[in-house]
């Protein structure tokens, strides 16, 4: 039966990777790759840095397909999510069937770890669900950006005996989460933190965290508030894209 692995590797840096992550690399006839268009194709390059830096055997394959455009203006939000992520059911069904020989091994390759904030597991569920082709999959722990965040601030998550949320900057723009003093916040490009700037806060904030353009900054929020924005303002038009965490710690 075909094989599936879902690899965590990390947010950028080749070292990021787990043994185990590098066995089922070394395992994998192919790997699948979503192209995210011209302004991320520096994110396919740090993936073949990736294999390059750790496969052995050159003769695996790489299979890539555009990722599906997801509708960013609808306010319907998951509705947006979910259709999305049936049309990458489409491409991956499609990877599984035509692509990957009936005992071969295929591999995704997932930013970060795939329990955190991606669409792979989804959509591979989605795949399953419709029971056209069949296959067994694993899914491989990686260093999430949040590990990675913390460890360069070398700072924990939590602190004894409290509780910390990680959630998403629409939800923080709706209002601070109850019964929490440390909040993570993902995928944030309305910088909602801006909102909390007459709080006692304190910000641990990374941007492309583990690549050649980390940016790093933390402090009293409403004291570097500005220059976060500044930073992320220049790498947005410098890059065309921002993949950006933070850590909002109260008292």
């Amino acid at each position: 039966m075909r094989k599936i692995y879902v690899i965590g590797i990390g947010s950028g840096d080749p070292d990021q990777l787990t043994l185990q992550a590098v066995k089922a690399l070394n395992a994998a006839d192919a790997f699948f790759i979503l192209d995210k268009g011209a302004e991320k194709s520096d994110l396919i390059q740090l993936r073949r840095d990736i294999l390059d830096a750790h496969i052995e055997d050159p003769s695996y394959r790489l299979v890539e397909a555009r990722d599906p455009d997801r509708d960013r203006v609808t306010p319907e939000y998951a509705p947006a999510v979910e259709d999305w992520r049936r049309r990458r059911a489409d491409l991956f069904e499609r990877f599984i069937a035509d692509d990957l020989g009936e005992d071969e091994c295929g591999a995704f390759l997932v930013w970060g770890d795939p329990s955190l904030y991606d669409s792979t597991l989804g959509s591979l569920e989605e795949v399953i669900r419709r029971g056209n082709v069949a296959f067994d999959h694993e899914v491989v722990p990686g260093i999430s950006s949040v590990s990675a965040l913390l460890a360069r601030h070398r700072t924990g998550l939590n602190r004894v005996a409290r509780p910390v949320q990680i959630t998403t900057g629409r939800r923080l723009a709706e209002g601070w989460p109850e019964g929490v003093d440390d909040v993570v916040v993902m995928l944030d490009a309305r910088q909602a933190f801006t909102r909390y700037l007459d709080q006692d806060l304190f910000i641990y904030w990374g941007a492309y965290v583990g690549t050649a353009d980390e940016i790093l900054v933390s402090g009293r929020l409403s004291e570097v508030s500005d220059r976060i924005e500044e930073l992320r303002a220049q790498a947005r038009a410098r890059k065309g894209w921002i993949m950006d965490t933070y850590l909002l710690r109260r008292g």
